[in-house]
């Protein structure tokens, strides 16, 4: 059986239709047209091409993968590994965490606010309770510990 994406053109455009769904970095593009069966060599072309025309920016992708993950209550240390399982070079994930202009606090506050309700736990086993969503969820534990002890919020 043949690949559908065996031409040039077959591959940009399958690659220019997975893009024009959200933005991708290169690896987690080069993976999915992979398992769409295209070659190897024209999978790189393509890449190449499409990050000389602008279409293929591994900064867009972590810009918008940093804010997605952090406007659903994710915090940094999880959206780091995220990241780095996806194939991005580490120093390029931490430009974007330092350049995202994010307030990790005040999201960790917020996060615990919907989740919990702004209460602050009252006995060890709901401090730990919380704790582990927190750390779950990619919050520093020594932010998590301050909020947990009154720190960064008002009480219930």
């Amino acid at each position: 059986m043949t690949s559908l994406l065996d031409s040039p053109a077959a591959v940009r455009r399958a690659a220019m239709d997975l893009l024009a769904h959200r933005e991708h970095g290169r690896v987690e593009l080069a993976r999915k047209l992979g398992r769409r069966g295209a070659p190897a060599e024209l999978i790189e072309a393509a890449l190449d091409r499409l990050a000389d025309e602008g279409l293929l920016s591994e900064a867009r992708y972590l810009e918008a993968f940093v804010a997605s993950r952090a406007r659903a209550g994710y915090g940094p240390l999880r959206i780091r590994e995220e990241l780095a399982q996806r194939g991005l070079p580490r120093q390029a994930i931490e430009q974007a965490l330092r350049e995202s202009g994010l307030d990790w606090a005040e999201l960790l506050s917020e996060t615990w606010r919907r989740k919990f309700a702004g209460c602050l736990p009252g006995d060890a086993r709901e401090r730990a309770r919380q704790g582990r969503f927190l750390g779950y969820r990619g919050f520093p534990p020594e932010l998590v510990g301050r909020l947990l002890r009154g720190g960064l919020s008002d009480d219930c």
